[in-house]
């Protein structure tokens, strides 16, 4: 049974204390580290950007799994490569057709970088059909992108069987959206092989406990 990636986002940490919140999904055993990078215009919310992701860089070994929830993500590539990141995802619905779509893809990939592409719960999985054998990653949302803390949507979770059965056999099929104990069987029983948690890990009384329940 192949591992299952679990990258703590960032969101739900304390970001008073980001550093400390990071070595603590260190130690607990997390994968990867989530960063949520929204604009105001994509998504009803701004975070986080470039400056951040070059500071995370510098205290932590962990791959940085940063998720474009912004507008026009093909100009911001390569500055959050050249930032640090290790996973840079993307929105299918940011984007205006499929060159650059393409485009975008080959752009990350030109940095060493891994390329993700991501659907918001209303859009239908067949549009990543044309784009499952060039990206590195792809990214369910079983929440509507924005806010964390939201009620994990099952009908979005039933995506993840069917990219399963149209992808190669090497793809990452990550989900992110009310995962919790619960939840992350449901996405795994899919074929789902990385979890996305922020509340579940960072507001919970022992982190280490938490991570092996996603993973277990």
């Amino acid at each position: 049974m192949e591992k299952v990636i679990i990258s703590p986002s960032i969101l739900s940490a304390d970001f008073a204390n980001l550093e400390k919140d990071i070595k603590r999904a260190e130690i607990a055993g997390a994968d990867w580290i989530h960063v949520d990078v929204m604009d105001g215009h994509f998504v009803p919310n701004i975070t986080i950007g470039i400056p951040v992701v070059k500071s995370l860089r510098a205290i932590t070994n962990l791959p940085l799994d940063v998720h474009l929830m912004i507008e026009n993500p093909d100009q911001y590539i390569e500055p959050f490569a050249n930032a640090g990141a290790d996973i840079i995802t993307f929105h299918y619905e940011a984007e205006i057709d499929y060159k650059q779509i393409k485009d975008t893809i080959l752009k990350i990939k030109s940095f060493g970088v891994k390329a993700g592409i991501s659907i918001k719960p209303k859009t239908n999985p067949d549009v990543l059909i044309p784009y499952l054998n060039e990206v590195d990653m792809v990214l369910i949302m079983t929440v509507e992108p924005g806010f964390g803390g939201q009620k994990f949507i099952q009908e979005c979770a039933e995506k993840i069987k069917f990219v399963k059965e149209k992808s190669n056999k090497d793809l990452i099929i990550q989900v992110d959206g009310g995962i919790n104990d619960i939840t992350a069987k449901i996405c795994k029983s899919y074929g789902a092989n990385s979890l996305v948690a922020g509340n579940y890990i960072y507001k919970s009384e022992d982190i280490v406990q938490s991570i092996k329940a996603l993973r277990n």
